[in-house]
C-alpha cells in the first residue's frame, strides 16, 4: 500500500461517509465512493469504512482519498490511524500462491491531514506493512512455511541494532529444553528456537521487553489426534510467533528507544514412532517436570522453555502470544483475545495498548487457587486436565510456572489470530489477521516512555 499525505487529486477516489449505509456497504457516485458507517462512529467503524473502500479498488487498483474531519467526533489522530490501517486491511490479498499474485493491482491511499499528524500516518503505514507480513506468514501452508522457513524469514531482517539467532533440535536438547524437544520429536522437520534481539543505543531506562511466540507451523494434535474437520486451519497455529517476529521488526524499524528480545518456538506437532505420548514425563529447562495428559496441549509445552529462555536472557517485562486454547475462542469468538497478567502496572499498559491499537482483549483471572487444575501425582505439574472446565485459566497457570520473577502476561489469541470466516468489519478475509503486531508496538512505545 502506497501512502501519500495530500488532499484528493484528479484520478483519486475520494471517500465520503454516509450514516444511512450499514458498515461494510459501498456505493459509487461521480465524485468518488460512499462508505457506510452506521452505528456508533469510532476508530473501528472508520477502519471498516476505509477497508471497504480499499476493497472496492483491489481488483483494478487506484487511490482512495480521505480527509481528516474534526466534526466527526473522532479525534484526528484516531482518524489517521483508522484510515491508514483500514486501507491496508482492505487492500490485503490472501491469495499468495495464486497465479498472477505478483502482478496484482496496487491500492494507494491519500490522506489529507494536518501536518502535525503526518509522522503518525507514516508510522502506522510502517506498522501496517508488518501486520501484512504477519498475515502472509500465517496464510502460508505448512508445506511452504516450515519451522526452518520461518527462521529463514526472521534471519532476513536487515534492521539496525537487530541480531537474529536460529537454534535447531540438537541445541534445544543440549539446553535441557525437554518440553520443547518432546513436541518436536514426532516430526522430521527441524524445530527452531528463533531469537531476535533489538538493542538500540538510546534505550530509555532498564526495561527489556520480552516477547515469546508459539509457532506450531502445523498442529495435527500428535498422538491425541485432532478431528479432521477444519484441520487445514492448523497452519495458523503459528500466528502468535508471526505476531512476535513482525512486532519486534516493527519496533526496530520505528527505532523505538526500548530494548527487546523475542523468543519464538517453532515446530510441527505430528505423530510418528518417535512422538511423545500421553503419560510421558518431561523435564523443562527450568528443571520442572511435566506429566503429559494430552499431546494436543502442545503450545504450552513449547512456550514453557521459550519463556524461561527469554526471562533468563534478561527480559524484565515478559508477554507471550499464542493461539492456545479452543475454549478461549468459544468464550470470546474471533474478535477479542483473552489475556492474563501477574502485575497491575503491566496490565494497565497492556489495556491501554489494546485500546490504542485496535487489537482488542479481555482480561481473565489468574487466581492462585486455580493451580489445582495442573496438580499431578507423578510430576511437578501436568499439561492438561480431565475436567472440561477452566481450560484457558489452566493453560495460563501452567505458563506462569515458567515465566520467572517479574511482570508477565499471556495473550491467548486463539479466536482473533486466525479467523475461519469473513467478519463484518475490517477483517474482510478468512485466515491470518496479524493480531498482536499493533499491540506489541503500542506496548513497546509505553515501555519506552520516560
Amino acid at each position: 500500500m502506497r501512502v501519500e499525505l495530500r488532499p484528493a487529486g484528479p484520478g483519486d477516489q475520494a471517500v465520503h461517509l454516509d450514516a444511512d449505509l450499514a458498515a461494510g456497504e459501498i456505493r459509487h457516485r461521480e465524485d468518488g465512493l460512499v462508505a457506510g458507517a452506521r452505528g456508533e462512529l469510532d476508530a473501528d467503524a472508520l477502519r471498516t469504512a476505509a477497508a471497504t473502500a480499499a476493497r472496492a479498488l483491489r481488483a483494478g487498483g487506484g487511490t482512495v482519498a480521505w480527509r481528516v474531519d474534526p466534526s466527526l467526533g473522532v479525534a484526528p489522530a484516531e482518524q489517521v490511524r483508522a484510515y491508514v490501517e483500514g486501507t491496508a486491511f482492505g487492500a490485503y490479498d490472501p491469495g499468495l500462491l495464486k497465479q498472477g499474485y505478483a502482478g496484482r493491482a496496487e491500492v494507494g491511499l491519500a490522506v489529507d491531514a494536518p501536518p502535525e499528524l503526518h509522522d503518525l500516518a507514516i508510522r502506522q503505514a510502517t506498522v501496517s506493512r508488518h501486520v501484512d507480513a504477519a498475515r502472509n506468514l500465517v496464510n502460508r501452508p505448512a508445506n511452504d512455511l516450515t519451522p526452518t522457513a520461518l527462521g529463514v524469514h526472521a534471519s532476513a531482517f536487515a534492521l539496525e541494532h537487530v541480531t537474529v539467532e536460529r537454534h535447531g533440535r540438537d541445541w534445544i536438547t543440549d539446553q535441557g529444553m525437554g518440553s520443547f524437544a518432546a513436541v518436536a520429536s514426532g516430526s522430521e522437520e527441524e524445530p527452531q528456537l528463533i531469537v531476535v534481539r533489538y538493542d538500540p543505543p538510546d534505550a530509555a531506562g532498564g526495561a527489556v521487553l520480552g516477547l515469546v511466540g508459539k509457532a506450531i507451523t502445523f498442529d495435527s494434535g500428535g498422538v491425541s489426534l485432532k478431528p479432521a474437520l477444519r484441520m487445514q486451519d492448523m497452519k495458523g497455529d503459528m500466528a502468535g510467533g508471526a505476531a512476535v517476529l513482525e512486532g519486534i521488526a516493527a519496533i526496530a524499524e520505528l527505532r523505538l528507544p526500548v530494548r527487546a528480545i523475542a523468543a519464538v518456538a517453532a515446530s510441527e506437532n505430528m505423530q510418528s514412532g518417535t512422538s511423545y505420548r500421553p503419560g510421558d514425563v518431561l523435564r523443562a529447562s527450568n528443571g520442572k517436570t511435566i506429566e503429559v495428559i494430552n499431546t494436543d496441549a502442545e503450545g504450552r509445552l513449547v512456550l514453557a522453555d521459550a519463556l524461561h529462555y527469554a526471562r533468563s536472557s534478561g527480559a524484565t517485562h515478559l508477554v507471550d502470544f499464542a493461539t492456545l486454547t479452543g475454549a478461549m475462542s468459544a468464550a470470546l469468538g474471533d474478535l477479542i483475545a483473552g489475556w492474563f497478567c501477574n502485575d497491575e502496572t503491566l496490565a494497565a499498559q497492556i489495556d491501554a495498548a489494546m485500546a490504542a491499537s485496535g487489537d482488542l482483549g479481555c482480561r481473565f483471572p489468574l487466581h492462585r487457587r486455580y493451580r489445582r487444575y495442573i496438580d499431578s501425582t507423578f510430576a511437578d505439574m501436568k499439561n492438561a486436565s480431565e475436567l472440561r472446565e477452566g481450560g484457558p485459566v489452566l493453560a495460563a497457570m501452567f505458563l506462569q510456572e515458567f515465566a520467572g520473577d517479574g511482570p508477565w502476561a499471556h495473550v491467548d489469541m486463539a479466536g482473533p489470530g486466525y479467523v475461519q470466516r469473513k467478519r463484518p468489519d475490517y477483517i474482510l478475509d478468512e485466515g491470518g489477521t496479524g493480531y498482536g503486531v499493533r499491540l506489541i508496538v503500542e506496548l513497546a512505545q509505553a515501555l519506552a516512555a520516560p
